[in-house]
């Protein structure tokens, strides 16, 4: 359809010009939009798999070091104690400065600081715990004691991600309206510009067919060329942050790279608005052209 022979000289007008540039932004946005999507949807996958049925017990630190071990010891047997509970364990002193390193960044200042004492325990996601309950034994043994339920945050995080997920769909939906209004605008100014010559293949017999699939060839040719540059900028601007992203030192980022089927997806946006664009110009010419007749 895009290298066959046609009577109009679609090539020649002005907006054959313009129209793969605004086609090419378009897919530039799509792709963004979604492989951002994408990323953040993985990365909440990552930290809820990561997190999902863990509890962390987190206590001060006193000036006794007999005194710190005797709560950790007898808040560790309420924990084993517990039914629903699988593990439970105390973290020493590296482990929790390998923590706190992404933030406070690694040297001997850090490792000064009184570090709170922490325990981090893994309960059945079968059993439901209950954690005010639970919360008051800990207390009694080791007063100030505190656990820190990750379902909350995580709950945050998915209505976080729930929200932007909506977000890039609405935003892509958005794009591909205003790619439909941009391919039917271009579409009805290349028909005003070759009336004269429509009018000359209806006296010879063509069909109102005939003159759509034109239309609608070069619009797929023009969505298809702007779809590449797009994908070729957007391509180059998440390889340009993934380098700046390796570049980064001292920081422990997510990984923000793309799965095979993911980059498939990515690729396949400049053929969806290209087919959008080639149906849209084929309805636009039908419908114009019955309107004259």
């Amino acid at each position: 359809m895009i290298f066959r022979r046609t009577d109009l000289p679609l090539d020649r007008d002005a907006v054959s010009r313009f129209l793969p540039w605004l086609v090419a932004f378009m897919v530039y946005l799509s792709m963004l939009s979604l492989a951002g999507t994408m990323l953040l949807s993985d990365l909440a996958g990552h930290w809820k798999q990561g997190a999902s049925g863990s509890l962390t017990v987190q206590m001060a630190p006193t000036e006794d070091a007999k005194e710190d071990t005797r709560r950790t010891r007898a808040v560790l047997s309420i924990l084993r104690a517990t039914h629903g509970v699988i593990r439970a364990e105390a973290m020493d002193h590296v482990q929790i400065l390998a923590l706190l390193e992404p933030w406070l960044g690694p040297g001997e200042s850090v490792s000064n600081l009184p570090l709170p004492l922490l325990i981090e325990v893994k309960v059945s996601p079968k059993v439901p715990l209950n954690l005010e309950h639970l919360t008051q034994r800990i207390g009694v043994a080791a007063p100030g004691a505190t656990i820190d339920d990750h379902g909350i945050w995580l709950e945050r995080l998915v209505r976080l991600v729930r929200t932007v997920e909506a977000l890039a769909i609405g935003i892509l939906m958005l794009i591909a309206f205003v790619t439909v209004l941009t391919v039917v605008f271009a579409t009805r100014t290349g028909l005003a510009i070759h009336h004269e010559v429509i009018e000359v293949l209806h006296l010879i017999g063509a069909q109102d067919s005939y003159i759509a699939r034109q239309f609608a060839g070069h619009a797929l040719g023009l969505g298809l060329r702007g779809g590449f540059i797009g994908l070729v900028l957007a391509s180059l601007t998440m390889i340009a942050i993934s380098v700046l992203r390796e570049q980064v030192t001292g920081l422990r980022l997510p990984d923000i790279s793309l799965s095979p089927v993911q980059w498939a997806a990515v690729a396949a946006l400049p053929l969806v608005v290209a087919v959008i664009a080639m149906v849209s110009a084929r309805m636009t010419v039908t419908r114009s052209l019955a309107r004259m007749l």
